[in-house]
């Protein structure tokens, strides 16, 4: 299929689509290469790409819609991966009005180019944080997601309420896919895989914000599988796939949950990059931060219901194999290690 992916330089969109290329696809990846990180790790995943057969790449905002124009006439996508998005809880403290811009602003002109090219399935990221501090365990599609806590998660809520709009009104079928703490190779260095990481092999402490943390970790190659499996099971209006179903009775259009479905502690976290490096972890406490919540937990039911399959990658392993690229890119990039 010729298949569109915002945010491709990003981390999510990387390993999307080097996997949608893998398996014979065209894809045409567009992305900003805002600083928010720094731009040479994007680079550097851009160069990943650029050699593979089949893939396309164009530099420009979400917010520039005539260039999204542009590009959606050349690429022709019959399939729609919106990933592209100003991300991070605590930086929507920061620079609130980077949230409008890309996650509204750039949601919006995603939606009418997608319905203008009459896709056939438009999939959306959203995030668990669209649940707030939902006290009902574990989080399903069908519990309210009124109250999020930071303008990132507010953001993403009305993205999933816009696109509602666009599946009812113009019967584009859309997957509101909500992720789960994601991590692996060719991370965000503001996460706390890599911040953790890099400060244990620098002999520096680690800053841990909050007691008590618990996170729904899921692998990054556990939420290709997901997504790729989800790409194939458009919604359909009236075809309920089972009594959790999150599926609008007005439009194709439901939400998704990846996820593990087995929130760990924090501590738990850290204890597999101690073990992963070989080195003990120094901490300094912090106080938890605004915005965060203590404990994420996914259902995965729907997901399985839908596609044979739920993220199964141990933490001990998938931290592993993180930390082991993480040295591998320290060291080529200079870095003590």
């Amino acid at each position: 299929m010729r298949i569109l992916v915002t945010g491709a330089a990003g981390f999510i969109g990387f390993h999307l689509a080097r996997r949608l290329l893998a398996d014979g696809h065209q894809v045409a990846g567009l992305d900003g290469m805002t600083p928010y990180y720094d731009p040479a790790l994007k680079e550097a995943r851009l160069a990943q790409l650029t050699p593979l057969p089949g893939f396309s790449f164009e530099r420009l905002m979400l917010e520039d819609m005539p260039a999204m124009t542009a590009a959606f006439q050349r690429a022709q996508p019959e399939v729609v991966v919106h990933l592209a998005a100003q991300a991070g809880v605590r930086y929507s403290l920061e620079n609130p009005r980077a949230y409008v811009d890309a996650n509204l602003t750039g949601t919006f002109n995603v939606l009418e180019l997608a319905k203008a090219a009459a896709a056939r399935h438009l999939l959306f990221a959203s995030t668990s944080s669209v649940y707030g501090a939902a006290e009902k365990q574990p989080f399903a599609e069908t519990d309210r997601a009124d109250y999020p806590l930071t303008l990132y998660a507010a953001s993403k809520k009305a993205g999933e309420l816009m696109s509602h709009s666009y599946a009812h009104l113009w019967n584009l079928p859309t997957t509101a896919f909500r992720f789960f703490t994601v991590y692996g190779p060719w991370g965000r260095p503001d996460m706390a895989p890599w911040r953790f990481a890099e400060a244990i092999e620098a002999g520096r402490p680690i800053e841990v914000y909050g007691s008590g943390i618990w996170r729904d970790f899921t692998y990054v190659d556990d939420l290709m599988e997901a997504i790729v499996r989800l790409m194939d099971r458009p919604p359909v209006k009236g075809e309920l796939a089972g009594p959790m179903d999150s599926l609008s009775p007005v439009a194709p259009w439901r939400a998704v949950n990846i996820g593990r479905g087995e929130p760990l502690k924090l501590d738990d976290l850290i204890a597999a990059i101690e073990l992963a490096l070989g080195k003990t972890a120094q901490r300094r406490q912090l106080p938890m931060q605004p915005g965060d919540v203590p404990l994420t937990f996914a259902s995965s039911e729907l997901l399985e219901t839908l596609t044979g399959y739920r993220p199964d990658t141990p933490l001990n392993e998938g931290v592993r194999r993180f930390c082991d690229w993480f040295r591998h890119h320290a060291k080529a990039n200079g870095a003590a290690s």
